[in-house]
């Protein structure tokens, strides 16, 4: 969206050094600044002031800053952090159209990118990039609307109890979709059940005229219908508003289904890989159908619906042999899901690269153990990389783990997955260049 540099000057209470030009939208990183962008810089590991020269010289307009400015326009603030969540509180309220905001342990990514394709598929659609789904990610998301879009999808993390609060007060979303709950991020919230008491704070910022998305096949989710004034729509496997039925997977794991709906049904095909993906692609339905879009557009959208980088990224290398690369992140839930998708490939031998599942507290070294027994009971060879838990011996980082699986042939397939500190995705890039 675009803004006056007085406007950002007068929403963020910050005062303006040099002449009053438009801007369009804001970046945070200087490696990725777009000509005519306000650049932003965070002062975290490394202070983003020492990188304000390198974004000007990439065609940053402008910037705000802590320090005293140094040539160029500014905006002088006490905090720029601060100042770029007050920014995305005022881009919110210059939009009057839908806000769609996604959280859950597991699927938050994934949804999001199926909700913008298939809300896409009937009307200008801007979706948080990657997983920007934090005090920062999300008020760059609201900013960095086009304004063409009609409708916003914000992923929406938590990493305690209010933050979830916290970015439904900037994003003000009118949907809210919850994916589902597990044990994730339980180093910081202590049960699963304080997991759901988080999530569960999307649903309470709806009004009446808003609607939640919940997931009926979790007792925890559907349970949070009893926390918000919103309509409820709901989605599940099992049961709920929103249904798939005759499931099918193709050689490439794409799934095929059909959707049933409140409203008629509809035939679905995606191009997302894994059988987990049918559950996203309801919880995508649902919010699609929930801001008013069409059976058809929401079939045709979900059929195209690309996901982000290393989630469930199934490739067949020149050997033959199949690559699952869903390197991303990892916690139980999608771990074995990840297993699950891996023991359903057409292939002799199946082997799994499994790093570390983080931030499970005490849960960790039992939450390891269950996938390694998963993985034996699945057939899956296990290879784990710096992690004694799944139950065998660990080789030391990603290089090693290609040492050990050395060339692979057409009878084998690989998934490779861990949670981000990992930087699994080496091996991923490692296979793919044999």
């Amino acid at each position: 969206m675009q803004l006056m540099a007085s406007e950002v000057a007068r929403v963020v209470g910050g005062r303006l050094v040099g002449p009053d030009i438009t801007l369009s939208g804001a970046s945070i990183d200087s490696r990725t600044v777009v000509p005519g962008e306000l650049f932003v810089p965070v002062v975290a590991e490394r202070d983003g002031h020492d990188f304000i020269d390198h974004a000007l010289a990439a065609g940053a307009a402008a910037y705000l800053t802590s320090q005293p400015p140094r040539g160029a326009v500014a905006v002088e603030v006490a905090d720029t952090a601060t100042a770029l969540a007050e920014l995305g509180r005022h881009a919110r309220s210059r939009f009057n159209g839908p806000v769609v905001g996604i959280t859950g342990s597991v699927g938050k990514t994934s949804v999001k990118d199926m909700a913008a394709a298939a809300i896409g598929a009937d009307r200008p659609t801007h979706a948080s990039p990657m997983s920007f789904n934090n005090e920062l990610g999300v008020p760059l998301t609201l900013v960095n609307r086009p304004d063409s879009a009609e409708a916003v999808v914000v992923e929406m993390g938590a990493r305690g109890r209010g933050h979830i609060s916290w970015l439904c007060s900037l994003g003000r979303p009118t949907v809210g979709v919850v994916t589902a709950v597990g044990a994730a991020h339980t180093e910081l919230f202590g049960t699963v059940e304080a997991v759901a008491e988080a999530k569960g704070e999307l649903v309470e910022s709806l009004d009446s005229s808003d609607v939640a998305v919940l997931n009926a096949d979790q007792p925890l989710v559907a349970a949070m219908a009893g926390r918000t004034e919103a309509q409820v729509l709901s989605f599940g496997r099992a049961g709920g508003d929103m249904r798939a039925a005759e499931v099918s997977l193709d050689c490439g794991l794409r799934a095929r289904f059909r959707l049933d709906t409140p409203i008629g049904k509809a035939e679905v095909a995606l191009a997302a890989c894994g059988e987990h993906m049918v559950d996203n692609a309801l919880a995508a339905a649902a919010a699609a159908l929930a801001v008013g879009v069409g059976l058809d557009e929401i079939a045709a959208g979900l059929g195209s619906a690309r996901l982000s980088p290393w989630r469930m990224e199934v490739t067949e290398l020149a050997s033959g042999a199949v690559l699952i690369n869903d390197a991303y992140n990892a916690n139980p839930m999608s771990m074995a899901a990840g297993l699950r998708s891996l023991a359903a490939v057409d292939r002799r031998r199946r082997l799994a690269v499994l790093g570390i599942m983080a931030e499970l507290g005490d849960r960790a070294a039992a939450e390891h153990a269950a996938i390694g027994v998963l993985a034996r009971e699945l057939g899956i060879e296990v290879i784990p990389v710096a992690t004694a838990d799944y139950g065998l011996a660990p080789v030391d980082d990603a290089a090693a783990a290609v040492a050990a699986l050395g060339l692979v042939d057409g009878d084998t397939a690989v998934l490779v997955k861990a949670s981000r500190a990992a930087g699994l995705e080496a091996v991923a890039a490692g296979l793919a260049g044999q």
